[in-house]
């Protein structure tokens, strides 16, 4: 086990893969020579050369278009869309023939494609560069959708993402790449994330659709992924309960066992995602919930979420979901 990042867990995990499967191939904007805008593929191209990992032209359709190419012909494609924001001019690409071409074939072919993607807010990005768009795509029947949140998980998630036989989108949560702070920069918070983490060196894989139980408790079972993981685990401890919190890592499909068995448990829940509230993937997940729980619940499940807005620039931490606002729903779950 080594301390890293998650840009240098991200690393680890490509390159990993493209040593360990001949048929990986990465691109995408500056993934190559310059190791994308990030540095998540940094030193790949210089190692595995230009034939494996190069750049792309601006132009997310063609993206998506050539790793569906790449996918039915034999390869593991990883392509990266440079922000999720761009993802939108490769939408039809994505829904419309890399999730389908499993059903359009009887089987006969798949689409072993990968999307990465940074997601999310936190970075002063505005309006085109702080989105989070995972129910646009959680909608797809298809696609697999997961969304990381740490280094350990994004490493393990990423290889399991390039071994499926099917498409999967990964969002990373850019705010978590190097681990700042989660709080108004010009307020000193007194909450922070840890930006490192143990992960393991070689191979390891993480399976898809497996939650992680965070924290264990009993008052409350509270849901999150990518970056609100963090600001939950700070929210926890603020509001003094004794709450459950499950990192559901992989969206689609979303592991109902383990959640179902927390709410079980715990006879309260409150779920929290940076997207804006309606239609956002909460909804979904509380209404099955709702199916499988109801005798078990002892109050209604609250949202604590983004505005139904477009992102803002200059008032971005209003706008993300904080502790105190997450503390006062799990404070309110207990009122009932």
């Amino acid at each position: 086990m080594v301390e890293m990042n998650m840009i240098q867990s991200l690393n680890s995990a490509l390159e990993t893969m493209l040593e360990k499967d001949e048929n990986v191939v990465i691109f995408g904007e500056d993934v190559g020579y310059f190791g994308g805008v990030f540095r998540v593929t940094d030193g790949l191209q210089e190692k595995h050369g230009e034939h494996r990992v190069f750049d792309a032209p601006l132009a997310e359709g063609g993206i998506a278009a050539i790793a569906f190419g790449m996918g039915l012909n034999g390869l593991r494609p990883v392509a990266e869309i440079q922000f999720a924001d761009y993802i939108f001019p490769a939408y039809d690409q994505i829904v419309n023939e890399i999730a389908k071409l499993r059903h359009r074939s009887g089987g006969e072919f798949s689409t072993p494609v990968t999307i990465r993607t940074p997601a999310g807010g936190g970075i002063k990005g505005g309006h085109h560069h702080s989105q989070s768009p995972e129910s646009q795509f959680t909608h797809t029947p298809g696609l697999k959708v997961v969304y990381c949140s740490n280094p350990n998980n994004a490493k393990g998630l990423l290889t399991s993402a390039i071994e499926c036989n099917d498409p999967v989108i990964f969002f990373e949560p850019k705010r978590c790449y190097r681990g700042p702070f989660y709080g108004d920069p010009h307020n000193v918070p007194t909450w922070k994330n840890h930006p490192k983490g143990e992960v393991p060196e070689g191979y390891y894989s993480i399976p898809l659709e497996q939650a992680e139980v965070v924290r264990e408790g009993d008052a409350c079972t509270v849901i999150a992924w990518g970056a609100m993981v963090h600001v939950c685990e700070q929210a926890i401890k603020d509001s003094g309960i004794n709450a459950e919190l499950i990192d559901l890592q992989t969206l689609v499909p979303w592991d109902r066992d383990t959640v179902v068995n927390s709410i079980k448990k715990t006879g309260r829940c409150v779920i929290v995602h940076e997207a804006p509230k309606t239609s956002g993937f909460g909804a979904e997940m509380i209404a099955s919930i709702q199916e499988r729980c109801f005798w078990h619940l002892e109050a209604p499940i609250i949202r604590v979420t983004g505005w139904d807005t477009p992102f803002p620039h200059t008032t971005e931490w209003d706008y993300l979901p904080n502790p105190e606002r997450i503390a006062e729903a799990i404070k309110k779950t207990q009122e009932a």
